[in-house]
């Protein structure tokens, strides 16, 4: 008679037995926590409220207990006083230990990163942070940051001096600001990232925090004017507003500064090899290089045909609005040159399929879509692919019927051309870019849901077939990461898809790799440093707002902890450089 909780695995020489209800176990602790049995135990808060627990499960599930009851003098007490800790905090924290759960608010996030931080639950830890991300505005971008600093939170902290850096100047008005710390006053000063019209807006902001408590403050006006530059502030504001201040005329080394920063304007062109070499005289260099992901052509509204553009700031965990297509159409092609460049090919409204081509200069002062070129052929569903400074439009449907045909896009010329056709129909098509190859992955050809791949080499100007995907999609999102090509969702006919696989061209083989948290199919896929992002999409049953991202070296997924302003499917996604002329933070 077999045991369904117990496997034999049996070999010519041995055999081994496996139990399969370890996670029963679990339920059996949880048990005896909710019970009071068997607990060997109690840990006791500072307001002497306390909490019956098992050693054995404490010390498997957090080193910080390991440590505890089989190194230091614990292990042989039957009562442990948790000193810092509130009952609440602690209580949930045993609960996460037992159950694996735990939910993080507003109101105990702060509680319970402290618990976290001391107790060395560095999962509990993460998600308190990534909390904090998602809530990041301007009431509580300084707590946040101090709360950061305070536990050692380096990538929220770093995130969160951005964000403050950036509204530096509202946050400088608000009541809040007059209360921070000194030390939280310097480090905001002396960062390069502060967003200012003018110098002379840190040297206000400076004068008005020492005023708030003039009795007390007064003596640090040395150590924060060492950090105002002076020097790039017209000479016009420094005579009328800077020489004229009663607290720098009291103080000795303040009128260093100034008469510093006067010296500055008097030297001549030729002269400006004689400046001291300090970091008053430079201005400061911001980081605007990083990237940010744009959503395009998005169907937002079920009564009618409508798209939505959305640009998504990872750095500050917000999505924005940005410049509409001028015609509004939706599942049609989007690709990126040289990050600044966007381009939206084909697509559909209620009107027609499109073959038209309209191009974002980013880089523009005021980004607005331009018409370009008109495609050769009418698409809808295509696949898009970029290859140095050329465009690929693959498959598709002209409206009527599933197309095998490929065009290219030559930016330099701005011209387009046909180039070899594939050897299967394919609407719905994924497209990815690997070694200079582009890839046509799965799609419809108006009668099955296809599982077939095929690589066009522009040198030969020739398809080829390669190996076929585990999993019949259509629909999905196609991304390339370090010489491996993802194939994310879709459909396979039937229903919409958790499931990704991967294809390195140097095993020929298609795997599987862990599922999202969402069926996505008509989703944008996007690639940014190295991570895979996958944005809205359909579930099979609704449209959504959400998206989530794969690493690779971790082999795993995590949503995104912001959504996006609508629920959108049959969108592009492209990773782009941060577009300096939009708006990017909202409060």
């Amino acid at each position: 008679m077999q045991n369904t909780r117990q496997i034999m695995e049996l070999s010519p020489c041995e055999y081994k037995l496996k139990n399969s209800s370890h996670e029963e176990v679990f339920l059996t602790f949880q048990s005896l926590l909710e019970n009071k049995v068997l607990c060997d135990i109690k840990l006791v808060t500072e307001d002497d409220n306390f909490i019956f627990c098992h050693k054995v499960v404490l010390a498997s599930t957090s080193s910080y207990f390991h440590a505890m009851f089989t190194q230091f003098a614990e292990k042989n007490l039957n009562s442990v006083v948790i000193k810092q800790l509130d009952f609440t905090d602690l209580q949930l924290i045993i609960q996460y230990l037992y159950f694996g759960e735990i939910k993080i608010s507003e109101k105990n996030v702060k509680g319970l990163l402290q618990a976290a931080n001391l107790l060395q639950l560095q999962k509990v830890e993460e998600a308190c942070c990534i909390f904090l991300y998602a809530q990041l505005v301007l009431t509580n971008c300084c707590s946040i940051n101090a709360l950061a600093d305070l536990y050692g939170c380096t990538e929220l902290k770093n995130i969160s001096e951005l964000y403050i850096g950036h509204y530096f100047s509202q946050i400088v008005e608000r009541e809040e600001f007059l209360f921070m710390s000194l030390e939280e006053i310097v480090n905001l000063i002396t960062s390069e990232e502060i967003v200012v019209l003018s110098e002379a807006k840190v040297f206000e902001c400076v004068i008005l925090w020492v005023k708030h408590d003039l009795e007390s403050r007064n003596h640090f006006l040395p150590q924060l004017m060492e950090h105002v530059r002076l020097p790039l502030i017209p000479n016009k504001y420094i005579f009328k507003n800077v020489v004229g201040e009663s607290l720098i005329n009291n103080c000795l080394k303040c009128k260093d500064y100034v008469n510093e920063a006067l010296h500055f304007h008097s030297l001549k062109s030729d002269d400006f090899v004689t400046i001291p070499n300090n970091i008053r005289t430079k201005p400061r260099q911001r980081g605007d290089s990083h990237k940010g992901i744009l959503v395009v052509g998005g169907m937002w509204k079920s009564e009618a045909m409508s798209s939505g553009t959305e640009w998504y700031d990872p750095t500050f965990n917000q999505w924005q609005s940005v410049p509409q297509l001028n015609t509004l159409r939706l599942s049609g092609g989007l690709a990126v040159i040289k990050n600044n460049f966007v381009f939206y090919m084909g697509g559909y409204n209620s009107k027609g399929t499109y073959k038209s081509l309209d191009i974002l200069d980013l880089s523009s002062t005021c980004p607005t879509w331009k018409t370009s070129v008109d495609m050769l052929v009418t698409r809808r569903h295509l696949g898009v692919g970029t290859i140095n400074n050329y465009i690929y439009a693959v498959g598709g449907c002209d409206g009527y019927s599933c197309l095998n045909s490929a065009e290219v896009f030559d930016c330099t010329t701005q011209e387009w051309r046909m180039v070899s056709s594939m050897s299967t129909r394919r609407n719905f098509v994924g497209v990815g870019v690997l070694n200079n190859l582009l890839y046509a992955v799965g799609g419809y050809d108006s009668k099955d849901t296809l599982n077939s791949v095929e690589c066009y080499n522009p040198c030969l100007d020739k398809w080829t077939p390669v190996a076929e995907m585990r999993e019949r999609r259509c629909s999905m999102g196609v991304g390339v990461i370090d010489d491996v090509l993802y194939a994310v969702g879709g459909q396979n006919g039937l229903i919409s898809l958790r499931s990704v696989e991967a294809y390195r061209p140097s095993t020929g083989v298609w795997t599987t790799i862990p599922q999202m948290h969402y069926r996505r199919c008509h989703a944008g896929v996007a690639v940014l440093e190295g991570v895979l992002f996958v944005v809205g999409g359909f579930d099979g049953a609704s449209k959504l707002n959400s998206a989530e991202f794969y690493r690779p070296n971790t082999n795993s997924w995590t949503m995104v902890p912001a959504p996006m302003n609508a629920s959108q499917i049959y969108l592009g996604a492209v990773t782009i450089d941060n577009p300096r002329y939009f708006k990017t933070f909202h409060s």
